[in-house]
């Protein structure tokens, strides 16, 4: 035999006849917490700050950026001749 019963509730309502604790202040409060964390962490940071925590510490200046897309692309050097065919 297979009974099924179909309840219709808020998380809230089912919560409060299970007797579990009300948590809604509690994370409102943390996450009001996290966004003004999350706030301050922005407004001190400076583009260069930002710049020197995102990329690699082996790339010091934009110098060696440059050097280094040009040399992905082929580019870094003197370009290289073809040896001329003969007839």
């Amino acid at each position: 035999m297979k009974v099924t019963f179909n309840i219709d509730c808020t998380a809230q309502e089912a919560r409060a006849f299970f007797g579990l604790p009300d948590v809604e202040p509690m994370q409102t409060a943390l996450m009001k917490d996290l966004e003004n964390r999350l706030r301050e962490n922005m407004n001190q940071l400076d583009p260069e700050t930002m710049l020197k925590t995102w990329l690699p510490v082996t790339i010091q200046g934009w110098g060696e950026v440059q050097k280094l897309f040009w040399e992905h692309m082929g580019m870094g050097g003197a370009p290289e001749t073809a040896p001329k065919k003969s007839k």
